[in-house]
């Protein structure tokens, strides 16, 4: 194996190691913000709090599946 080859897959590992650690940080971070926008929504109209509790349990569970995807793929470009 060239040391090109090496040096190659010591990148493509630490890229992935990156991106997996982005994504889950932007996933912490967007349900961060959903939380708080949802707080604050129910905080200036508690008569609707169950449809916004409703809505934003649907949105943190979007952002989760997305950066479990994103996770993943930054897994798999460390092993591959």
């Amino acid at each position: 194996m060239s040391v090109l080859n090496i040096l190659l897959e010591g990148i493509a590992s630490a890229g992935g190691a990156v991106g997996a650690g982005i994504a889950a940080l932007a996933a912490g971070i967007g349900v961060g913000q959903i939380g708080k926008g949802a707080l604050e929504s129910i905080a200036r109209q508690p008569e609707v709090a169950g449809e916004i509790r409703s809505n934003m349990i649907l949105a943190a569970a979007l952002v989760e599946g997305v950066a479990l995807f994103g996770v993943i793929a930054g897994i798999l470009a460390i092993v591959m």
